[in-house]
């Protein structure tokens, strides 16, 4: 085992000579591998900075690539589509005033005056704001029209984490699959409408709708307790009139 040597010690014995020259020989032993080590090191890089230098470049391009992306490209197409929507859109609340709603639904879907249609904002502007908007009203005219189909398909396509938004696009989808009587599917969707936010509008809504098709299904434990939270949490609201009634049917049914 290796002993610590004071400086300036010299070796007296045989044995001691021999052990510092061991030791001489192993340290240079170990320096000279670091050396050989850095220099392939050195060597690699000088044979490879041009591969080297190519990666770095393409990262670089990759980065600036995307800022610029966002910049030049993806913030103009954001903005023009949100100009080019304003048509549709206004036909689309028109058609909700409940003036000549039918046409005004198909305009606000083709367009009209030159002008895109819903369906023309979400075909170009795709990946924008404004085509995900699109697809709201898109669904949600075609619910209107009838079209439970492509109601279905649009809201399906429609994302957002707004509170109004989000709960009336699963609870759209919600009635079309009961117009194509699919009850255990518009269950789901009504469900998934009153979880998605708590408010005084659209909770009591689909808590209400989702008892009316629980209780269809024969679910009247479930619709019990739907009813129940619209009486203790929704009471001031239109719908806890309403589960007045249909509370004492379904307790009666248990």
């Amino acid at each position: 085992m290796a002993t610590y040597k004071k400086r300036g010690y010299k070796p007296k014995t045989k044995k001691e000579k021999e052990e510092i020259v061991e030791d001489d020989s192993t340290t240079a032993e170990v320096f000279n591998t670091l050396d050989e080590g850095a220099s392939r090191t050195e060597e690699w890089a000088v044979k490879n900075q041009k591969y080297i230098i190519g990666v770095v470049g393409v990262i670089a391009l990759i980065v600036l690539g995307y800022l610029g992306y966002n910049k030049i490209v993806a913030e103009p197409k954001a903005k023009d589509a949100m100009n080019e929507m304003y048509t549709a859109k206004k036909y689309f609340d028109d058609a909700v005033s409940g003036v000549a709603s039918d046409s005004l639904y198909k305009m606000s879907l083709n367009g009209g005056e030159g002008k895109y249609g819903m369906l023309d904002i979400i075909n170009e502007y795709s990946g924008t704001p404004a085509a995900n908007l699109a697809n709201y009203y898109a669904g949600v005219a075609y619910l209107n029209l009838k079209d439970y189909q492509n109601a279905i398909t649009h809201l399906s396509d429609f994302s957002s984490d707004d509170k109004m938004l989000n709960p009336i696009a699963k609870g759209g989808i919600g009635d079309a699959f009961v117009q194509l009587e699919q009850p255990e599917e518009a269950l789901a969707y009504y469900e998934k409408a009153f979880a998605a936010n708590a408010n005084d509008f659209t909770t009591p809504l689909y808590l209400m709708k989702a008892a009316k098709v629980a209780i269809s299904l024969g679910k009247n434990t479930k619709a019990l307790d739907y009813l129940k939270r619209i009486k203790s949490e929704y009471s001031s609201s239109d719908e806890a009139k309403e589960a007045d009634v249909l509370l004492g049917k379904v307790e009666v049914s248990l």
